[in-house]
């Protein structure tokens, strides 16, 4: 069975991606910080018969990711990885004159610092498998929002690693991915006061899935492009 590593897959994206890929029968590291609601998102996953290691930890701790990779060796191997762990740098969000320079260096380490880590981790297990890595970017790393400063800096320079990764792999598949707009905490947390309707995070999966299933050439996808595609096939 293919082996996928999912960072933040306690909820939101991360959880939704988690389960559609149990249940094509790939195997999983899931990630998360908090445990418990990360072993409720495994169980979850686990109910399709798929092999399913819950390791919960901080992407930007160095161990953590070594364990990640650990469990993914310890299930034969890893053919995905998906950067989807993400941090704002405020919560809610600010202007850049109030943005407070160690929230940007969070949402750096973790958004950025964090992904190539486990990326580098991960490069050998995934040379052998011809494997693909899947960055979860954002529409605010192309456009310049108010507030989204800190954040979509961070999505850009994730952005810029994927492109560079693709050019210096040519083995792997490397796709920068950005969802669109999703009814995530993430962003509940990002602008408390917009109860604007937004799609749930599983409505956005069957974009990633047509990229697994097609694997088109390294570069950026934006999730809505994919998913009229698919409409129209």
């Amino acid at each position: 069975m293919p082996v996928a590593i999912v960072t933040g897959a306690s909820k939101g994206l991360g959880r939704a991606l988690g389960a559609a890929l149990a249940e094509r029968g790939w195997d999983l590291v899931l990630d998360a910080r908090t445990g418990a609601v990360l072993e409720d998102a495994a169980r979850e996953a686990r109910a399709y018969g798929t092999r399913v290691v819950a390791v919960a930890g901080d992407v930007t701790d160095a161990a953590h990711r070594a364990e990640l990779v650990a469990a993914a060796r310890g299930s034969g191997g890893l053919d995905l990885l998906v950067n989807n762990a993400s941090a704002l740098g405020a919560e809610p969000l600010v202007r850049l004159e109030a943005l407070p320079l160690e929230g940007l260096r969070a949402a750096l380490e973790t958004n950025v610092v964090a992904a190539l880590g486990l990326v580098q981790e991960a490069l050998p297990l995934l040379r052998d498998a011809g494997g693909a890595v899947v960055s979860v970017s954002s529409d605010a790393a192309v456009e310049a929002y108010g507030t989204w400063g800190g954040y979509g800096a961070s999505k850009a320079a994730l952005d810029r690693l994927s492109a560079v990764l693709a050019q210096e792999e040519p083995g792997l598949r490397v796709w920068a991915v950005d969802p669109g707009d999703m009814r995530t905490g993430l962003y509940a947390a990002a602008v408390p006061d917009d109860d604007a309707w937004r799609p749930e995070p599983g409505s956005v999966v069957p974009a990633f899935l047509r990229l697994l299933d097609e694997r088109p050439a390294s570069g950026r996808y934006a999730a809505t492009a994919l998913l009229e595609r698919e409409a129209d096939r």
